[in-house]
């Protein structure tokens, strides 16, 4: 049996509606009784409720979790699934998580249990083009990653995992380390097929996934921004330790729940989602290759309950993993609207 976790929110109502479509009859779970029962009168599905701190985990063989941010709902999920044998996905993108995940692989496998955290469009198509990458280039060992939005906007729980991280700055792998860097300490221009962008330095899961998925050890992460929020990113560099006060974030996250919860089912449809990759070795080989798909909710709704469907299936292993680790390179490419192209 699946559970969705989190089911209310705006991510998890559309991994719900994805299961539906797919024939599936999942328990919707989350944390509000009360939007949880209107939720399982409005699909008919079966429910539960409860905090992170008491799951009721029975009966259950995968849980998917949209509950974020993760960085708080992680730990006393995995806790209970690692007690109940249930095996684990969610739709991170936090490299924190990831790297606290992977730290269990051994408890993972002792357990019988899979973790498989970042089953959304954070991690699954640029965990796949970075496996695609490195197996057309072997002795790669640098690996740079972008992203790129159109037509759509982030959800509230997306935008209050960035206010959580508003000080963190950004993040690189070097010499399969994870070393902190300044928000957008880089630059560089990206063709994802349309044209250049620019792009800067961000503090993406593959940061952490990529490495476990390829073995590649210098990793950067981009994504395409317009000017103000580059320079929003430049600024915040600067205030740091401000915005480690808990009144600053108060103000700021009362900003993100005044406005709307995510993108609108027309900008879902219309929107697109684009990753572009290179990798290079140090014999001046060089692989280069982009991915296009649907806008990004959309895409995680489709990405996530695929590989809930695969683990349910069984046959997927145990211990920590990615989504490329799991189900191979070519797992994005069984999505509608997805297409990957090699230009060099």
């Amino acid at each position: 049996m699946l559970m969705i976790y989190g089911a209310t929110g705006y991510t998890g109502e559309l991994v719900v509606e994805e299961a539906l479509a797919r024939g599936m009859a999942p328990i919707v779970a989350g944390r509000d009784a009360a939007k949880v029962a209107a939720l399982g009168e409005r699909t008919g599905l079966p429910t539960r409720s409860f905090g992170v701190d008491a799951p009721d985990l029975s009966g259950v063989t995968v849980l998917l979790s949209c509950a974020g941010p993760f960085s708080r709902t992680a730990k006393p999920l995995v806790d209970a699934c690692l007690r109940a044998g249930v095996h684990y996905l969610d739709v991170t993108g936090e490299i924190g998580v990831f790297e606290a995940l992977a730290a269990r692989d051994a408890e993972a496998k002792a357990a019988g249990v899979l973790l498989l955290p970042g089953v959304g469009f954070d991690v699954v198509p640029t965990d796949c083009l970075a496996l695609h990458l490195a197996e057309r280039l072997p002795s790669a060992v640098r690996l740079r990653l972008a992203i790129g939005l159109s037509g759509g906007g982030v959800s509230h729980g997306t935008a209050t995992t960035a206010v959580e991280n508003l000080h963190a700055g950004g993040a690189v792998r070097k010499d399969g380390r994870i070393v902190g860097v300044p928000g957008a300490y880089k630059t560089r221009t990206v063709d994802f097929g349309r044209g250049p962008r620019t792009a800067v330095t961000i503090p993406w899961g593959d940061v952490s996934t990529a490495w476990y998925t390829t073995r590649i050890p210098d990793i950067e992460t981009y994504a395409a921004l317009p000017g103000s929020a580059i320079r929003g990113m430049k600024v915040a560099n600067w205030l740091g330790p401000v915005l480690r006060w808990a009144w600053v974030k108060r103000m700021i996250q009362a900003r993100v729940d005044a406005a709307p919860a995510g993108p609108t089912l027309e900008q879902r449809k219309r929107g697109k989602s684009f990753v572009w990759g290179e990798v290079e070795d140090d014999q001046g080989g060089r692989a280069e290759a982009r991915l296009v798909g649907p806008e990004g909710y959309a895409l995680t709704a489709l990405t996530a309950v695929e590989a809930a469907r695969r683990v349910l299936a069984g046959g997927a292993g145990v211990g920590f993993g990615t989504p490329a680790g799991v189900f191979g390179a070519d797992f994005i490419l069984g999505f509608a609207g997805v297409a990957r192209e090699d230009v060099g």
